[in-house]
């Protein structure tokens, strides 16, 4: 049993390592398409913790509380670097109204399938749900960050990253399934997609990514202003007054970096390359520390969780038809918005290159949409959820 903080630090990240290193060699193995390393690093650790090798004593507990707490507002902040305002205004009202039909139907299919499977759910199912919406309405980033300001337990926290892995598998197989018929569905709503071209060469310009990847002193940097950023909004966060259950100490501090971060991205501090991958670097540890303090004791729980993600999408899949056809939206703006918000970074720019390889900065731009208000999206879906 490991008792010692820094050695229960170590061996979390170089279990991270480990599983980063198999999905990078293994990547063609259609396991690591299914089964992200994220997923694989969460359940590392929860084995671990299963079979009793972390102990439960001031030492690790300091350590993970210490580490989390450092960590967490510095990714928020340095991801949110490339979330340049002036490139996501100019995508215009039509894609910012497909983004908004995509995230209002999510939020009802969260609220539509807990208030009637709320009997089958354990107890605090409300702050893992809150969770998940902030992954499926952002990205994985949020979905940690609301699990530290929610206090989702470990358990039921897991069974939202399982419906954050499968439900989100079939729902992007199933976006890029209808790729091929989005000329019949154009018809159907009598959509006219001519406007996504227009302006888009200033979109591509403003949002292309770095040709040559960060060196040494652009890492120092990003350190530096992540971890400035994080002990600032934390001191900040302890000082401000408590509002309802949601609002706390971690919600200002999670909210303060957030505006921080998204500040700096209208600012030079923008152009330093390596944002998303010092930043990803950090969520992985995250992920790692969250999943060692749960176990697989509950897993019998796990069907129904699954059966609510896929009832969730179906919901948002209605929505999305329904107000499609009214406001005669065409299916690349559904779909990019869709997965925008429930893909996150990983698919929306995937999706809009399998339309046309042009487009691919459209589902970029969407997709940095979501990382910034997933977490607010989410603490709304936890306040109402909490009222059922």
């Amino acid at each position: 049993m490991i008792e010692d903080g820094f050695m229960y630090l170590s061996v979390l990240v170089a279990m991270a390592a480990l599983m980063v290193a198999f999905e990078k060699r293994f990547s063609t193995n259609k396991f690591f398409k299914f089964i992200p390393g994220i997923v694989l690093i969460y359940i590392g650790a929860a084995v671990m913790q299963t079979c009793g090798l972390f102990a439960d004593n001031d030492s690790t507990s300091a350590m993970y509380s210490g580490v989390k707490g450092a960590l967490l507002p510095a990714m928020l902040a340095i991801m949110l670097l490339k979330c340049d305002m002036r490139s996501i205004i100019k995508l215009g009202p039509r894609m910012f109204g497909g983004y908004l039909v995509a995230v209002v139907s999510i939020l009802f299919g969260f609220v539509i399938v807990y208030a009637v499977l709320q009997p089958f759910y354990v107890d605090d199912t409300w702050k893992a749900f809150g969770a998940l919406a902030g992954s499926w309405t952002g990205g994985s980033a949020n979905m940690v960050a609301l699990q530290d300001i929610l206090k989702v337990p470990e358990n039921i926290f897991g069974y939202a990253l399982m419906m954050d892995t499968i439900n989100y598998a079939v729902w992007v197989m199933f976006m890029f399934w209808l790729v091929p018929f989005a000329g019949a569905f154009n018809r159907w709503t009598k959509a006219d997609d001519g406007f996504i071209q227009q302006g888009f060469n200033e979109i591509a310009a403003a949002s292309e990514e770095e040709q040559t990847g960060p060196e040494f002193q652009h890492i120092l940097y990003l350190l530096g202003i992540g971890l400035l950023i994080s002990s600032l909004s934390t001191f900040a966060g302890e000082h401000l007054p408590e509002v309802g259950a949601v609002i706390n100490g971690t919600s200002w501090t999670i909210m303060i970096a957030s505006v921080i971060g998204l500040v700096l991205a209208q600012t030079p501090v923008a152009k330093i390359p390596g944002a998303l991958d010092v930043s990803n670097v950090m969520l992985y540890i995250i992920v790692a520390l969250i999943a060692s303090q749960s176990d697989f004791s509950n897993i019998a729980q796990a069907p129904i969780y699954l059966v609510s993600g896929f009832l969730i999408m179906l919901v948002h899949l209605i929505i999305m038809l329904l107000l499609g056809k009214l406001f005669k939206y065409d299916l690349f703006t559904l779909g990019v918005a869709s997965l925008a918000n429930i893909g996150g970074m990983a698919s929306a720019p995937m999706l809009a290159a399998a339309y046309n390889r042009t487009l691919i900065p459209i589902g970029v731009i969407m997709a940095l949409m979501g990382s910034f208000l997933g977490t607010y999206f989410g603490m709304f879906v936890a306040k109402i959820l909490a009222l059922l």
